[in-house]
């Protein structure tokens, strides 16, 4: 197995699955509508961009025409314009399933998220359990080997998690918290990662769906204290009641960039968390979160004081 086509290979996730899949020597084209946006990954050994509207059949079924395995990494948290949940987290996946049948692919590996049901409250996980239905559904009897990925929330550097929130806390004095006592078990990107690629070869994954926790549960307002406090600010951190929480959320929809919506704060109404351990058949512990986010954080930190810095000093 060396031929891989990954979707949304470009994203938070997919560059540092695409990294990893070209390290490991597996042959990669990561399709994408604008070759610009994944500039970063086209100088990578073994990397090939192709430009491709992955929601045009023919297209897709061209692009994925003699690969080893797909792997399909798009996902959206907030709806736009044409981006809706459901032609990302539904529509899409049902044609990659479809592609993958189609074209004699062997192996489909694709990312949901914890806790996604088709009677959760909010419609980003709803249609991640949509898009797991359709692809079980297209691809059931067919020999395609589907392994599932349902992460809770993500960490690492760049992330727009633990990134926002110290944004957040660099520029307000206080911060008004929506759903502070909800409840998360936050994933390294690169376990993420290493979990995906370290699937590719072992065909018992084949037919599995796999929860990606890391090894700490934590209330979102502990997550945003530590935020606080490896930045060295003195912030106030206040939590909203569910009234106050939607509210908020109502208000940061009429931003020009959505921070929150309503729907995020349904998905809230749910811990995304997991009593199943991380999985023991990729052979490695997941990474806690105090042994990295701090790094990175205060590194950015830092980095951003600097550069204020220079920029005070005409430099």
């Amino acid at each position: 197995m060396k031929k891989i086509a990954v979707l949304g290979g470009g994203g938070f996730v997919g560059s540092h699955v695409v990294h990893r899949l070209s390290a490991a020597g597996y042959q990669v084209k990561v399709l994408t509508r604008h070759r610009e946006s994944v500039r970063h990954l086209i100088l990578l050994p073994n990397v090939q961009v192709e430009e491709c509207d992955v929601f045009f059949e023919t297209a897709l079924n061209r692009a994925v025409r003699g690969s080893d395995a797909v792997i399909n990494l798009v996902g959206i948290l907030h709806e736009s314009g044409r981006n809706s949940f459901e032609r990302v987290h539904v529509e899409l996946p049902r044609l990659v399933a479809q592609a993958c049948h189609t074209q004699g692919v062997p192996r489909l590996l694709h990312m949901s998220a914890l806790r996604a049901a088709a009677d959760a409250p909010s419609a980003y996980l709803r249609s991640r359990a949509a898009g797991e239905a359709a692809v079980r559904e297209v691809l059931a009897g067919s020999g395609v080997g589907v392994t599932m990925f349902q992460p809770s929330v993500i960490f690492g550097r760049g992330d727009r998690f633990l990134n926002l929130f110290a944004t957040l806390a660099k520029w307000m004095p206080v911060l008004l918290l929506a759903k502070p006592d909800a409840r998360f078990q936050p994933v390294y990107v690169e376990d993420v990662a290493q979990a995906i690629v370290a699937s590719l070869p072992l065909p018992e994954t084949a037919g599995q769906t796999y929860p990606l926790c890391g090894p700490r549960i934590y209330t979102l307002r502990q997550l945003v204290q530590l935020v606080v406090e490896t930045l060295q600010l003195r912030r106030l951190v206040i939590g909203l009641n569910d009234p106050f929480s939607y509210l908020q959320a109502w208000l940061m929809e009429l931003m020009p960039v959505k921070l929150m919506t309503r729907d995020n704060v349904r998905s809230m109404e749910v811990d995304s968390i997991s009593d199943i351990p991380f999985p023991s058949v990729f052979g490695f512990a997941p990474t806690p979160l105090e042994s990295v986010a701090p790094g990175y954080l205060a590194d950015d930190h830092a980095r951003a004081a600097y550069l204020r810095f220079r920029t005070r000093a005409g430099r």
